[in-house]
């Protein structure tokens, strides 16, 4: 079989494309421009005239109706989603407040003081503290800073070193030394009796205010500190979290009267038997009406 020769295996060359052949060009600088449809007629404002605009816009107003309808006709027939207040049965928690009452016959609050200043100041620095340390460190503060205007002008750095050893020294020391300072300059000085002019104190919140409320005045307050919080809950009384909450769904289930009492009963429990870890379950008078709600370990 012959061989090709070089030159015939090499491969033809490329036609010239002659001008205006092939795909047909636009204008320079003009775009092609997609067929439309036939535009709205002079005079007619923009969305009318076009039936299947008109005809979209009813369908959806129709499935709106359709949809309203039905989360209605749902609301109404299916059950109520159940709230997060508690549901305690009365007589429970009057049987749990009498039994209560019986344990702790001499409930008070275990802070030191002899006026309403003091007992706000021993409250602030209880905070992350226990009652016992605060009491040691209570009678030389108060006998150094006698009223508001002395823990007022206190000089941060000398009242910080009174109070280091309850811990978080600095923010305590400047909660008392602004709180006292509004103290001064909107009540002579003196420790207001309503829970609204307490709170509006710097440093001072719905806890202590009602520490001081009920301990110091003799007025209602329902104090929620860590015990209480976590005896109410364990009790079935109540499903928050949130202190706030707390307070209210115990207010609307313990009469007012003994609303300060109730917490000191609290306290004293969760401190003696219904204690954090591992809660003494065996020697509770209150177990007969305790759902022990969230305890898995017990004594």
């Amino acid at each position: 079989m012959s061989r090709r020769s070089p030159r015939s295996r090499q491969k033809p060359a490329r036609t010239a494309r002659v001008p205006g052949g092939g795909r047909p060009r636009t204008t320079p600088g003009n775009r092609r421009v997609k067929s439309r449809p036939a535009t709205r007629a002079a005079g007619t404002p923009r969305g009318a005239g076009a039936d299947h605009g008109l005809a979209s816009r009813a369908s959806r107003e129709s499935l709106g109706r359709r949809t309203a309808a039905g989360i209605g006709a749902r609301k109404s027939a299916g059950p109520k989603r159940a709230t997060r207040r508690s549901a305690a049965d009365p007589e429970r928690v009057a049987a749990i407040l009498g039994i209560l009452e019986r344990l702790y016959p001499d409930a008070r609050s275990a802070l030191n003081f002899q006026n309403p200043l003091q007992l706000l100041i021993a409250t602030i620095l209880s905070a992350q503290c226990t009652d016992q340390r605060v009491n040691q460190v209570t009678p030389a503060l108060f006998e150094r800073y006698p009223d508001a205007a002395a823990f007022a002008a206190a000089p941060q750095e000398e009242l910080e070193a009174m109070i280091r050893s309850t811990g978080f020294f600095r923010n305590k020391a400047r909660a008392i030394r602004e709180c006292c300072a509004d103290l001064v300059a909107h009540h002579h000085g003196q420790v207001p009796r309503t829970l609204e002019a307490l709170t509006a104190l710097k440093g001072v919140g719905r806890k202590t205010a009602n520490v001081v409320l009920g301990n110091a005045f003799g007025i209602a307050g329902l104090v929620v500190d860590t015990h209480v919080t976590r005896v109410s809950r364990r009790l079935g009384l109540t499903r928050e979290g949130d202190a706030v909450k707390i307070e209210f769904d115990l207010m609307r289930q313990v009469p007012e009267e003994k609303w300060s009492l109730f917490s000191h009963w609290l306290i004293l429990h969760g401190r003696q038997v219904c204690i954090a870890r591992k809660p003494r379950c065996s020697v509770c008078a209150l177990l007969p009406h305790c759902p022990r709600v969230g305890v898995s370990v017990s004594e």
